[in-house]
């Protein structure tokens, strides 16, 4: 049994906040360039290039990569050979998030009630995501979600009979009525199978793992190319002005589901999709 105190783990939440809200995957920046070489369209290729300006003016600056610094979003991968020490670990988890925006000097927009609305002015509570694991390590990965882009996520409990051409015809669609309203160029994370909730979480999951980084099994890896590819040619382009370049990458995970359904959820990233990861 490893003993990790919830000191350690609030102090890497809390760099995690700020470091994903100021730097953008490397793969995902890398990307982006990329696509602004294929584009045909003048515009969109000038937008690619404002989107490049102010990655660069951030990390000259020191300051957020999107005025929207998001939801913090916590998943933690946890050895079960681990044992928690120090105090409360989801209390843990808030005060790194609660010290990250504050003294990141992050925009804090969650409100305490869904419907009173009243801020709780430092960014908490957390959405936390807990999954025991083998071994004695903890993997922590914070990805602050935009509400641009999360406002035009969608999920389908499809039937059974559905197959590979619907569920892609439902992305489409589901790209097609989000339009430029999740900032475009999108990364687009799909969940497919388990129930409600599950692929809803699934699709979350995906928008986490690395543009550079394709579905192990090569029949989902050959679906995300053909989403992204057939995305691409709606022309709604960087920050919905038309162009070739609609989304960046597309990411799909999987689980099992019951044989009367077929859950599907898109979850929608900005051309700023973010998160940072680190291990204890």
């Amino acid at each position: 049994m490893r003993e990790v105190s919830v000191k350690k783990v609030e102090e890497i939440i809390e760099t995690l906040c700020i470091k994903a809200n100021k730097i953008l995957p490397d793969d995902l920046a890398q990307t982006i360039s990329m696509c602004k070489g294929c584009e045909r369209n003048a515009l969109a290729k000038g937008v690619i290039g404002d989107i490049e300006a102010n990655l660069d003016a951030a990390k000259e600056l020191d300051i957020p990569i999107c005025q929207d610094t998001g939801m913090a979003v916590v998943f933690l991968e946890i050895g079960q050979d681990v044992h928690f020490v120090d105090g409360s670990l989801y209390e843990a988890v808030n005060r790194g998030v609660h010290n990250g925006y504050i003294n990141g000097y992050l925009r804090c927009s969650v409100v305490g009630d869904p419907l009173r609305r009243v801020n709780t002015k430092d960014n908490t509570p957390a959405v936390i995501h807990t999954n025991i694991v083998d071994g004695d390590k903890v993997k922590i990965s914070v990805a602050p979600k935009g509400f641009g882009s999360e406002n035009m996520s969608c999920l389908k409990m499809m039937t059974p009979a559905s197959g590979r051409e619907e569920i892609i015809n439902y992305v489409l669609d589901c790209v097609k009525t989000a339009g430029g309203n999740p900032c475009p160029p999108i990364v687009l994370g799909i969940g497919i199978g388990g129930d409600f909730e599950q692929c809803a979480f699934l699709a979350k999951k995906a928008l986490c793992r690395s543009v550079s980084v394709k579905n192990a099994d090569e029949y989902y890896a050959d679906m995300e190319k053909e989403i992204l590819e057939r995305v691409n040619k709606l022309g709604i382009g960087p920050q919905g002005f038309g162009g070739d370049t609609t989304a960046l990458s597309v990411a799909i995970e999987t689980a099992p589901t019951h044989i009367a359904g077929l859950p599907v959820a898109v979850n929608f990233g900005c051309h700023v999709t973010r998160h940072a990861s680190a291990e204890i």
